[in-house]
């Protein structure tokens, strides 16, 4: 499996497992109907650590544009890799998000709240305002990408010895820095700390692709009764992650 079919099949997972248990929970006459953020936050951390650990040996499992700039940002990670990868994810994000279609579509017909059948898809803010919503999705980001930097394993680039651990190789070169499978758990445990804490206000994107394929996904599916895609605040989660993944990034090489 090449790197960017390991980023397009990881990000499918991602939102297969995620969106999907937003599908259980918000859907009607499911087996998980209404049970609740627990449920919702705890399967995105389970979808993390299953895509980490299904993919990261090929790719490095960034599955998040966020976390593939903060990787170029810290000099982890090549530039020219940077937008071939953003694709492979969001075309994998998109993916996920019609196999949940697929999944539930009978769901989707049973359910009349349009707002519902979007959150499936993608984040809306609790509460709507621009300034709040964006600082609440740069925080979440921040916190996720420079906790990778850290518990990402086993290990960074070595000046020492020249070696780079848990690298990307492609054409025999080694392009980058990834997480490895020893990542998942920890990653995954990341998300859902961040889901529990911080997800209130605006669904915790952190996640460009995350949010954005799936809202495309919604947009162009023959889903009954859906409602808009709310695309006035779709800016809202790729610039929130984009700008937190930058910030997260210097602050890590301010640290190092």
């Amino acid at each position: 499996m090449g790197p960017f079919l390991g980023e397009f099949i990881g990000t499918a997972i991602l939102i297969l497992l995620g969106n999907g248990v937003v599908a259980n929970v918000v859907l009607n006459q499911t087996k998980g109907n209404n049970s609740g953020w627990i449920v919702i936050t705890f399967g995105w951390g389970m979808a993390v650590f299953t895509a980490v650990f299904v993919v990261g040996q090929f790719s490095g499992a960034h599955i998040n544009p966020a976390v593939t700039v903060g990787l170029a940002v810290a000099g982890l990670f090549d530039w020219a890799m940077v937008g071939p990868y953003i694709a492979a994810q969001l075309l994998g994000a998109f993916t996920g998000a019609v196999l949940v279609w697929l999944a539930y579509k009978d769901h989707f017909a049973a359910t009349e709240d349009g707002p519902a059948k979007l959150a499936v898809h993608s984040t809306g803010p609790a509460i709507r305002n621009t300034g709040s919503n964006l600082i609440t999705e740069i925080i979440g980001t921040i916190m996720l990408v420079f906790g990778v930097f850290y518990l990402a394993s086993p290990g960074f680039f070595n000046p020492a010895d020249g070696e780079m651990l848990t690298a990307i190789v492609i054409n025999g070169q080694e392009v980058g820095f990834g997480l490895g499978a020893l990542s998942a758990l920890p990653v995954g445990l990341l998300v859902l700390a961040i889901g529990l804490s911080l997800g209130g206000p605006t669904g915790y994107a952190i996640n460009p692709a995350r949010d954005l394929g799936p809202r495309i996904a919604h947009a162009v599916l023959p889903i009954p009764n859906k409602g808009d895609s709310d695309w006035g605040y779709s800016w809202i989660p790729i610039a929130g992650p984009i700008a937190g993944a930058v910030i997260a990034a210097l602050l890590f090489g301010a640290l190092s």
